[in-house]
């Protein structure tokens, strides 16, 4: 039987597993879903449309569900679904999805979002993300797996982040962020490969220095990207990483969207080509 603090107030068609937890001052309005072994701190608000899966834990002062941000959203049909063993810590707010976009705002599995952080409507929050305090996601982004976001980061809305990329903290991204690179700035800029989330994530030694090659050509500025992208696809798609990588820009731009970039590679590669021995 799910355990609910007498001070807690649900109302709605609310379904709860039996070993769910409610806390103290919590409200659950709407229509809302919640899995087994899943626990729900104090003075949390849910609202509206919300799937929570399996085994998370949302803590103290989390809003979830609520309208979007947004002018031209009515707030009527939009909903939130949450993977399984994710963790919301104090204070994150998920707003719902809109009526013209998505409608719908996801979370993946095994995602931890840390103390403040915002993940506005529309967005898609992939499995085995983690976001740091007062990380911030605009509307429409998409964060693919294994992907780090450092802390008071903000993606500004329709921008992807590819998979096991890293954002550092404080940056501002503008600009579609490739999969397997680190990116930071305030206008973000790539600052080489994720080398240490790769071999984490058992990428094979062979794998990673393939990705280094491609990153250079597709980044040291010798040529436009768009022909580095062809060269790049004719030598190595066989690759399922660099097919993946390249698939990813080509979506990019196709899209009208811009994609962060390596200048301090491209300096270093321009100085090399003029100086007498190359070296």
């Amino acid at each position: 039987m799910a355990r609910i603090h007498p001070t807690a107030i649900l109302e709605g068609n609310i379904v709860l597993a039996d070993d769910v937890e409610i806390g103290a001052f919590t409200i659950l309005k709407g229509n809302i879903k919640i899995g087994k072994g899943t626990k729900i701190g104090s003075r949390v608000s849910i609202y509206h449309n919300v799937k929570i899966g399996e085994y998370c834990k949302i803590h103290d002062g989390c809003v979830i569900g609520e309208a979007p941000q947004h002018l031209r959203d009515k707030g009527e049909n939009g909903r939130v679904v949450i993977g399984n063993h994710t963790v919301l810590r104090e204070y994150v707010t998920v707003n719902r999805g809109t009526d013209f976009d998505k409608g719908v705002t996801k979370i993946g599995n095994n995602v931890f979002l840390m103390a403040y952080c915002h993940i506005a409507h529309d967005c898609e929050v992939q499995d085995n993300v983690i976001m740091a305090n007062s990380a911030t996601l605009g509307g429409h982004v998409v964060i693919e797996q294994n992907v780090f976001i450092g802390g008071l980061a903000a993606v500004q809305q329709w921008c992807r982040v590819g998979a096991y990329a890293m954002v550092g903290g404080l940056s501002g991204v503008n600009k579609d962020v490739p999969p397997f690179t680190r990116g930071a700035g305030h206008h973000i800029e790539l600052k080489g490969i994720n080398t240490i989330s790769l071999k984490r994530n058992n990428f094979s030694d062979s794998d990673i220095n393939l990705i280094k090659k491609v990153y250079r050509t597709l980044f040291g500025g010798r040529k436009p990207l768009r022909e580095a992208l062809e060269e790049v696809a004719t030598l190595y798609g066989d690759n399922p990483y660099v097919r993946y990588l390249v698939n990813f820009i080509r979506t990019s731009l196709e899209s009208g969207r811009d994609i962060a970039t390596d200048k301090t590679l491209r300096r270093v590669l321009t100085k090399k080509e003029h100086t007498p021995d190359g070296k």
